[in-house]
Parts: structure tokens; C-alpha cells; sequence
């Protein structure tokens, strides 16, 4: 089976593909796993730690061909608000439970939660139901994802993370 043991960031190629991987964001961070493009081409990817695929980029294989990466779809929420205070507000409300956001230049998108946008509501955000490729913001240290863990969103902001994690509501 090849293997893919390189990512060549989006614009750094320009050759053909030898095949597309659609992958949605949570399968864009990845270290090791068999994958199989849309061509059907398969291989394994093979990477000394995981990292945020972005759409765009390709996986260099060790024969030396390229296979893109593709964002997949997926359902999402447009939230947009009626000032710059009131999305400001709503960035802040988003940051503050750690989920992945897309900022554009008039809109926020995250992943489609029924909770998440009953809490929009009542901070008075027009929000839309939408599929589309997500690309979130990296992190704020340039690891190209938010947290890595995931909480329910019943356990309010006293839950545990431990010592090194806290939420200042």
C-alpha cells in the first residue's frame, strides 16, 4: 500500500492530482489512517504527529504524486448580527465554549447545534442553516484547532478540566 508520509501546504503545488480526499473537519486532523480518494485510489496516511489538514493542501505520496484535500460539506450555522457589538458579543459567546469558528468579513460559522443556537436566539443573532466546506480559525498559538476536548453543553461553566483550565464567566 502507498504511503503518504508528507502534507504540502495549499499553494506550495501545482501539479494534476493523482486523486481528492472530501474530508470534514474533524477527519482533517489526522496522523495515521487508510484512506481511499474518489478516484479509489488507496493509501495510508502516515504523518509523524497529527495535523490540521486544510482544504487545499495535498498529501504527497511516496511515489511521489499529490492527493488533494478537499473540505467536505457540512451543516453548518451563518450567524450574523445587527451591529459590530452584538457579533463581537457573539464571537465572545462562541470563544467562551471553545467551538470552532469561522470568521468572514459579515458572518460566523460554526457547526450546526440546536443548543448552541437557542443560546444565539436569545443574544437576539440571525442565524441560517447551511452545508458547506468549514474552515475554522486556527488556534491562538498556530496549531490550526481550538481545544481538543469536548464537553457537553449541560455541564455549565463550573465543570472540571483540572488545574490547568478554567472558565471565567
Amino acid at each position: 500500500m502507498l504511503h503518504a508520509k508528507t502534507v504540502v501546504s495549499k499553494g506550495d503545488w501545482s501539479a494534476e492530482p493523482a486523486d481528492h480526499v472530501s474530508l470534514d473537519y474533524d477527519s482533517r486532523h489526522r496522523r495515521r489512517i487508510v484512506m481511499t480518494g474518489k478516484g479509489g485510489l488507496k493509501f495510508l496516511l502516515d504523518l509523524p504527529r497529527p495535523v490540521a489538514l486544510a482544504a487545499g493542501d495535498g498529501l504527497k505520496l511516496e511515489d511521489g504524486r499529490i492527493v488533494a484535500v478537499e473540505a467536505a460539506p457540512e451543516a453548518l450555522l451563518a450567524i450574523r448580527a445587527a451591529d459590530q457589538f452584538a457579533m463581537t458579543r457573539i464571537a465572545w459567546h462562541l470563544g467562551n465554549r471553545h467551538l470552532p469558528t469561522e470568521i468572514t468579513a459579515d458572518r460566523l460559522y460554526i457547526r450546526y447545534d440546536h443548543v448552541i443556537e437557542g443560546m444565539l436566539a436569545g443574544l437576539v443573532a440571525e442565524t441560517e442553516c447551511v452545508t458547506r466546506a468549514f474552515q475554522p480559525e486556527g488556534g491562538a498559538y498556530g496549531q490550526g484547532r481550538v481545544h481538543s476536548h469536548h464537553h457537553s453543553h449541560d455541564d455549565g461553566p463550573n465543570h472540571d478540566h483540572g488545574p490547568e483550565h478554567s472558565h471565567h464567566d
